[in-house]
């Protein structure tokens, strides 16, 4: 039983490697600058808000390296839409493998989440060099950013699970999500400083931070950029509600591999 268990286990580690290999190297298949694309979007999105938002609207002004922060929070930013844009058709895209192969389908959006993970590492290089060149000081509560995009990591691919069985079924999901995402940008504080939410009241900042999108990339921002900038827990002083968005991330995670779970045994005959 015990080997059969390791086997089955081992099967699917092999599969997984293959996807995410399969995925990464088809992302930018045919293009003439190839993976540069993974550092030059980032990069171009970056310069566009830096012109409009910071050199002309002056977004940001006396925040301590807010270009480095702006970045920061939209190479975030992108991993969760990446994740959860390609998570929604993750299913039906692999509908020809599912129909010809038996394996646990959860490896499907995995192999997608990893794969953005992968391009999120590469972009975050990006981000470390922009620090360097900045003069921003190394702490050791840089040491808390993985715990916090573990935590978007975990909101994300939960969403992924969840949109990913329903688009099986509604095919308007993909079309849903894409308002969503439009609204949940600018509720996410990625090319805006937490002091424009704490002008406007602090029960406002506070009720944008319980979003874990916005809350994580202002943890981020105060661990790697800015060790005075605020975060829910230091504009609401309560543990509790500092916590709600990582509660939230985690039920998230297991409703969507739950609904998952459930819906997967009918993947192959809808796709």
């Amino acid at each position: 039983m015990y080997k059969n268990l390791l086997s089955k286990y081992r099967y699917s580690l092999i599969l997984l490697r293959q996807l995410v290999i399969t995925e990464f190297k088809l992302r930018y298949q045919g293009s003439a600058l190839g993976y540069l694309w993974s550092l030059m979007k980032p990069l171009f999105l970056f310069l566009i808000m830096y012109v409009v938002f910071v050199y002309f609207l002056r977004v940001g002004d006396g925040v301590p390296h807010w270009p480095v922060q702006l970045l920061l929070g939209i190479v975030i930013w992108n991993f969760f839409a990446e994740v959860t844009n390609n998570g929604v058709v993750a299913v039906v895209s692999r509908g020809d493998i599912m129909r010809k192969i038996n394996f646990p389908k959860y490896i499907i959006v995995l192999a997608s989440t990893i794969s953005a993970g992968i391009n999120f590492l590469i972009n975050l290089v990006v981000v470390i060099i922009f620090m360097l060149v900045s003069g921003v000081e190394f702490r050791f509560e840089m040491l808390l950013a993985p715990v916090y995009i573990l935590e978007l990591t975990a909101f994300a691919l939960g969403l992924a699970f969840f949109m990913s069985a329903l688009f099986v079924k509604l095919r308007d999901i993909n079309y849903i999500w894409e308002i969503v995402m439009q609204g949940l940008f600018y509720a996410s504080i990625v090319i805006y400083p937490i002091t424009m939410l704490l002008s406007r009241g602090r029960e406002f900042a506070e009720l944008l931070l319980l979003n874990p999108v916005a809350q994580v990339i202002q943890n981020v921002r105060q661990a790697m950029v800015s060790g005075e900038a605020d975060t829910l827990l230091s504009i609401s002083g309560n543990w509790v509600i500092a916590l709600i968005p990582v509660v939230l991330s985690v039920v998230v995670l297991l409703l969507g591999a739950w609904y998952f779970k459930k819906q997967s045994p009918y993947f192959a005959e809808n796709v």
